[in-house]
């Protein structure tokens, strides 16, 4: 593990641990200008974030969720201090804290921790993928009515032209389930379920779980197979989808 990553894993987890001071305990929610929520934990964490980056690696660059990023730069750290805000509003322990660092706008290292569960991933480029410090990988499921498919909500799906080609993978497999944000492409990247299907996501959704899912031998894509971060859809519009090699032409026939 490189000493970036180490220090990494050590702010991210310090950031998630913060939540818990409101975490099902009523935390007031305000609205953003897209409708999605927002507390004094997300915006804690991520002013946490930045103060450690600063003090550890001084004029680093820092995009984040809440605040964007004040200078300009394609190395740099990528922070949503709380992905799946919804979830955590309603008392469901499936948020998570992510932080990335990207050199020329990709990701080399990634970093997902779990606070109200206490689980931790991460990964390196040519390092590995690890849960709880025990490495990982993707696992394929020969029989299709073995397999299980995740995504977000069926509202996205519809709102992005995306049900009905999820509903046409999914039938013959033993269960679709909405275990979505970055939960569901850990559960693709620890070998728990073989596909996660994010109709539209942003940079800081995206970042820190590409490396982790890819190191554990899975493929993330868009729905036409190309690669996420190719620079042509905006950040705030990507879409992810991770899978079992196995899986990857059934996913794009679908769509």
């Amino acid at each position: 593990m490189s000493p970036r990553l180490a220090k990494a894993i050590e702010i991210a987890v310090e950031a998630g641990k913060g939540t818990l001071e409101y975490f099902q305990r009523g935390v007031g929610v305000e609205l953003k200008g897209d409708a999605s929520p927002v507390t004094a934990a997300d915006k804690g964490a991520e002013v946490l974030v930045r103060r450690r980056v600063a003090e550890m690696f001084p004029g680093e660059v820092v995009l984040g969720e809440e605040e964007g990023q004040a200078e300009a730069g394609d190395t740099r750290w990528v922070v949503d201090p709380i992905d799946g805000t919804k979830s955590f509003v309603c008392g469901v322990p499936l948020y998570s804290t992510l932080l990335s660092y990207e050199v020329d706008g990709q990701p080399v290292l990634g970093v997902v921790y779990f606070p109200a569960l206490d689980e931790l991933f991460y990964a390196e480029r040519g390092g590995g993928a690890f849960w709880n410090h025990q490495p990982i990988r993707v696992k394929e499921q020969p029989e299709m009515k073995r397999a299980v498919v995740c995504s977000g909500s069926l509202n996205s799906l519809q709102k992005y032209g995306r049900l009905d080609g999820v509903m046409k993978l999914v039938e013959p497999m033993m269960a679709h389930r909405t275990w979505s944000d970055a939960y569901g492409h850990m559960l693709v990247a620890s070998g728990r379920v073989q596909a996660m299907v994010d109709p539209v996501v942003s940079r800081w959704d995206v970042s820190a779980v590409i490396p982790i899912v890819e190191e554990a031998g899975g493929v993330c894509m868009k729905f036409d197979g190309s690669d996420v971060l190719d620079g042509r859809l905006p950040d705030n519009r990507l879409e992810l989808i991770s899978t079992v090699p196995g899986l990857k032409s059934t996913i794009l026939e679908s769509f």
